[in-house]
């Protein structure tokens, strides 16, 4: 799917949410919802190319595979709480998508302190 494609895949769901939200506003935002999984499921599939590039780069240079996963991992928080906050403030609860985002951080900061505990401990055995 090009980018063109999916640019008028969206552009679409936005005019029909647009019209609809003039009679009954709910329609509205099924449209952007059932829009945002149809692109999602395209956001899936280029992830899945980019994961079995990564996997690839991997066999050339000696990195342990821990740090990918966690990286990985790392980047499938953020596509998923940005896709859901988006959902959540087209709704109009802002406040919701604020909590999915500050819990995105936390799960990601929580996620990254043994790849810092890793640094850190490199750098201690340099300075010894």
């Amino acid at each position: 799917m090009s980018v063109m494609q999916v640019g008028v895949i969206g552009v679409i769901a936005a005019i029909l949410a647009v019209q609809l939200k003039g009679g009954k506003t709910e329609y509205g935002i099924y449209v952007c919802m059932g829009a945002g999984v149809i692109l999602f499921s395209f956001i899936v599939d280029r992830l899945g190319t980019f994961v079995g590039m990564i996997e690839d780069l991997t066999s050339y240079i000696s990195v342990d595979s821990g740090y990918l996963a966690i990286m990985l991992k790392m980047i499938g928080i953020t596509y998923i709480a940005e896709f859901s906050s988006g959902i959540c403030r087209d709704a109009g609860y802002q406040t919701l998508a604020g909590q999915i985002e500050i819990f995105a951080k936390l799960t990601i900061l929580t996620l990254g302190l043994p790849v810092l505990t890793a640094l850190l401990e490199t750098i201690r055995e340099f300075l010894s």
